[in-house]
């Protein structure tokens, strides 16, 4: 545990390494709509009209904070587009400083939403802790590096210039070794399941190098890219690709290769004469169940992210439909996140039933620590 702890104190030692430009980072400012009026603008080239919203907005941050201004917020009957304000909305104000130096205009550029999301968390947290005790505090734990590693590391990472497929697996490595040893302790167990899982990541970015070579995939699948193009065009917009489906991917493949190392872990307390290749056929046996369920999971969540694309569908002829850049990108990322799930069950397997037999002395630690963990939820 020292030695765990050691490495995350290391690790957020190198954050300011990587610390955001703010240089390049776009001032906002959080604002309160004091009042609303409207007005109506007829448009010469449309049957629509526009209505004009004259927006009392006060300063709740910044160095202007309690000055109140007025803007105006146009509803042009596109939904995309619209923000329809209220009397007491919240809104992030975009800030300009004009060519004299010293005026700045702000601009409402959208809703406060955050505040709904901070309440979901609670709920998530809360039943985390309340179902997982321990084991949930480290889940937690492990689900707050990684997140600091991806927005903290790895992104500041990519926009510096950093191989992104490179900046993926290293932050992949990191997660994996962070979530492993801080869910399922410092043993072979945890061992086993990250070599499974970093082993089918690799396997899982080389499908997806070949991918876009073969089927020229551009990166541009979505409009977010589009955005982060016109912030910087010299990104590498496919290896981004890849490294999107890699942490994609890891998750599942983090599920399944602890699922793989910590069954054949009990396989072996229950029984401790099986051998090598009894230990790896139990553990196949068990990652087929996995597959199915895993498997359509994840193609579940990216039908579920897509869904106004295959709503697309209806209107597009299917040969043109199944051609499009967007479609082949998300269909080629599921399957890939796919293959690496499946290609994680046996490597996690045959490492696993190499390595409980290699450390079959730490067995009796191992059963130490699962009598414990009986005891705690026997008394709470």
């Amino acid at each position: 545990m020292k030695k765990f702890i050691i490495f995350v104190f290391i690790m957020f030692l190198s954050l300011p390494v990587f610390a955001q430009n703010d240089d390049k980072v776009m001032k906002s400012e959080l604002g309160q709509v004091q009042n609303v009026q409207y007005e109506d603008v007829e448009q010469n080239y449309s049957d629509k009209s526009q209505v004009k919203q004259l927006v009392t907005v006060k300063l709740l941050t910044g160095e202007f904070k309690g000055q109140e201004f007025k803007t105006t917020n146009m509803i042009t009957n596109n939904p995309y587009y619209d923000i329809f304000l209220h009397k007491g909305d919240k809104v992030i104000l975009h800030s300009e400083i004009e060519d004299d130096g010293e005026t700045i205009n702000y601009d409402i550029a959208d809703i406060h939403r955050i505040n709904f999301v901070y309440v979901l968390m609670a709920i998530f947290v809360g039943m985390l802790l309340l179902v997982g005790k321990r084991k949930g505090l480290n889940s937690l734990l492990s689900i707050v590096i990684t997140v600091a590693l991806i927005l903290f590391i790895m992104a500041p990472m990519v926009r510096s210039g950093f191989n992104p497929i490179v900046s993926a697996l290293i932050i992949s490595l990191l997660s994996t070794l962070l979530t492993m040893y801080t869910v399922g302790g410092f043993n072979h167990k945890s061992t086993s399941a990250s070599i499974g899982v970093i082993g089918s990541l690799i396997f899982a970015s080389f499908l997806s190098i070949m991918a876009i070579k073969f089927a020229r995939l551009t990166g541009f699948c979505c409009e977010e890219t589009m955005y982060l193009y016109s912030a910087d065009p010299n990104l590498d917009f496919k290896g981004i690709l890849t490294a999107s489906v890699i942490l994609a991917t890891l998750g599942a493949v983090m599920d399944t290769g602890m699922s793989i190392a910590s069954s054949i872990n009990e396989f072996y307390i229950i029984n401790p004469k099986m051998t090598t290749k009894e230990l790896f056929l139990s553990g196949m046996n068990v990652g087929k169940d996995i597959i199915g369920t895993m498997a359509n999971t994840l193609i579940l969540v990216y039908l579920g992210s897509s869904l106004p694309l295959v709503l697309l569908s209806q209107n597009i002829d299917l040969q043109k439909f199944f051609n499009l850049n967007q479609v082949v990108t998300e269909i080629c990322s599921a399957i890939i996140g796919s293959i690496a799930l499946v290609a994680c069950v046996p490597i996690t397997a045959i490492v696993s039933a190499h390595l409980v037999r290699v450390n079959k002395n730490k067995i009796d630690d191992i059963i130490l620590e699962n009598d414990s963990d009986i005891e705690e939820n026997k008394e709470n």
